[in-house]
Order: C-alpha cells, then sequence, then structure tokens
C-alpha cells in the first residue's frame, strides 16, 4: 500500500473564529520543536488543514499560542515566479520572515478563522523565510508568488494579526 493516512487517523481540531482572543495575540516560542508533543499538535494541524479544505494553517487557530504553522503549495495554485511551486505539505516552527525587495502586490485571501469571507490584500511579492522543522532541522526557503502569499497570512495569525487588519480597502472585503 502507499503511504499516506487513514481517514480513521485522522485527528482534527475545532477551528477557531475570528473574534477569540487567541488570534489577537503573540504565539510562544516553541522551545524543543522535536518533541512529541510538537510532533502531534503538527499532525492534528495538518489533519484540520485539509479537513477543511485550507492550503494553510497556525497554531492560534486551533486555540494553541505556539509559534507553528502547517501549510502546503498545490500545483493548481503556483505562479511563473521560480520561487512558487507544487510545495508539499510542511510545518514551520518559530519562523521569520523578511522581504526581499519592496514589490507589494494585491491578492484575494480567505482564512479558515473568518469563513465565507475574502479580501484583497497587500503582501510582499518574495520573501526569505527560516524557521525549524517538526523535527527541529533548520529551514531557510525563498518564497515567492502564492507561496510567499500563504507564509505570510500563516505568519500573521503568529503575530496576532488577521488579513482583514491588513487590507488597504474594505469595500473589497465580500462573501466567496
Amino acid at each position: 500500500m502507499g503511504r499516506g493516512f487513514y481517514i480513521q487517523d485522522m485527528t482534527t481540531q475545532q477551528i477557531v473564529r475570528m473574534g477569540a482572543l487567541v488570534l489577537s495575540r503573540r504565539a510562544e516560542e516553541i522551545p524543543d520543536p522535536a518533541s512529541e508533543e510538537i510532533a502531534a499538535l503538527a499532525k492534528d494541524m495538518a489533519d484540520s488543514m485539509a479537513a477543511a479544505g485550507g492550503v494553510g494553517l497556525a497554531a492560534p487557530q486551533v486555540f494553541q499560542s505556539k509559534a507553528i504553522m502547517v501549510f502546503h503549495v498545490p500545483s493548481f495554485r503556483k505562479s511563473d515566479d521560480p520561487d512558487d511551486g507544487d510545495i508539499p505539505l510542511s510545518v514551520l516552527v518559530n519562523p521569520t520572515i523578511e522581504a526581499i525587495g519592496d514589490e507589494v502586490v494585491d491578492g484575494w485571501e480567505g482564512c479558515l478563522s473568518i469563513p465565507g469571507l475574502q479580501g484583497v490584500v497587500p503582501r510582499w511579492n518574495k520573501i526569505r523565510y527560516r524557521g525549524l522543522d517538526e523535527k527541529g532541522n533548520e529551514i531557510e526557503r525563498t518564497a515567492g508568488g502564492f507561496h510567499a502569499r500563504v507564509v505570510q497570512h500563516e505568519y500573521d495569525h503568529l503575530i496576532g494579526v488577521m488579513y482583514p487588519e491588513r487590507m488597504e480597502d474594505m469595500t473589497l472585503l465580500g462573501f466567496a
């Protein structure tokens, strides 16, 4: 049999909705990214993201004030940017982000914590992010296009920011 999760092995968590206090606070750094607790949290987050049909999820969205996110970039979402692409499920613990260049692009975003709505959000077009995976291995990647947007969106959850707070024109917020 191929690798993969069986549906009975999935553990999904309730996704927090906008307005919950945990979403407006900075998440706590994780002292031991390679712990069994963090591995279990990462798996639960990945299962919850998949069950909800998302491409990213941060720990505060499942009531955990911890600096960890999971994300992936499906091939149909990638752009022509060479730093965008089909990114498999990734776990990023204690991340940092820096812009590469000054280019900011507007793009539509939704959020599992704000179901049914979308808005146009300005984001850096190109970023470099660093952090650790769930085994404690260092990760450093350059990201562009949708890949960069997803990482910035999830990082915002770790610093207590929701995408409507980044919007410059609230008339571009509406139902999906």
